[in-house]
């Protein structure tokens, strides 16, 4: 579990974080979602500590993130897995070399261990016998799910996807939302998802956190957030004309 208290941040003049609480638990698929500039992507940076914040609390099972050390700070970062909007996957690596980069950079493991932790890792998010290409020869699809094989490397207790869907089809997307919940569920690994995609937010949504203007506004479940009189979350939710239609019917159907 990943608790924020009482969380401010700003940059300059700029207040970005306002008293910022939540609970992310462990075991669920837990989404942060709000405008553009709503402050998502600064508290998921400070969360893993990319900013500081300039007060308040950030605590991994109990433990003040907040007051650490830098080596303490080494410790639960290894025990975190990333998947990046973009990958973030090494153009020169194969799907092999980079499933098993934080294997090298953090481990004892002999290579053979290693070998075995990617090839596990490689099945789980169905590319088996994928080892050898380079991300070049990979669909964006693929390289996402070589991005989870490589975020679930260290079996992490903590796993961060910011916008996972970027950039894929429907279809594709329906499929990585569903290995996120798999793995978040099989693993009991504390999943925090930052998204515009509604789609996902209804369908793995466990635990919703919705920003406005630097507030942590609304806090729900993707069942919650459709019937919710909100009206800044309900503006957000039913922006699209897909979810319009979801909102029409679910009118005509009471």
């Amino acid at each position: 579990m990943i608790e924020v208290k009482n969380v401010f941040k700003s940059f300059g003049e700029n207040k970005v974080l306002n008293d910022i609480s939540a609970d992310f638990e462990k075991g669920k698929v837990n989404i942060i979602i709000g405008t553009s500039g709503s402050g998502k992507s600064v508290l998921a940076k400070c969360i893993v500590g990319l900013h500081e914040v300039d007060s308040g609390q950030i605590l991994y099972d109990g433990r003040d993130f907040t007051k650490m050390k830098v080596e303490e700070r080494r410790e639960i970062r290894k025990e975190i897995g990333m998947l990046f909007q973009g990958s973030a996957l090494f153009d020169s690596m194969t799907v092999e070399e980079n499933v098993m980069f934080p294997l090298t950079m953090f481990t004892k493991m002999s290579r053979k261990e290693m070998l075995e932790r990617v090839n596990f890792c490689l099945e789980r998010v169905q590319l088996t016998g994928k080892n050898e290409l380079y991300p070049a020869e990979c669909s964006g699809g693929m390289q996402k799910r070589i991005g989870i094989a490589r975020a679930i490397a260290m079996k992490p207790k903590y796993l961060f996807c910011d916008e996972p869907n970027s950039g894929l089809d429907p279809q594709t997307s329906i499929l990585i939302d569903a290995l996120i919940r798999e793995i978040t569920y099989e693993y009991d690994i504390t999943t925090i998802v930052i998204t515009h995609d509604m789609n996902s937010v209804i369908e793995i949504g466990d635990n919703i956190n919705f920003l406005h203007q630097g507030f942590n506004w609304w806090t729900g479940n993707n069942k919650e957030i459709v019937t919710t009189d909100n009206p800044e979350v309900t503006n957000f939710v039913y922006a699209s004309d897909f979810m319009k239609q979801i909102r029409g019917k679910m009118v005509s159907d009471k």
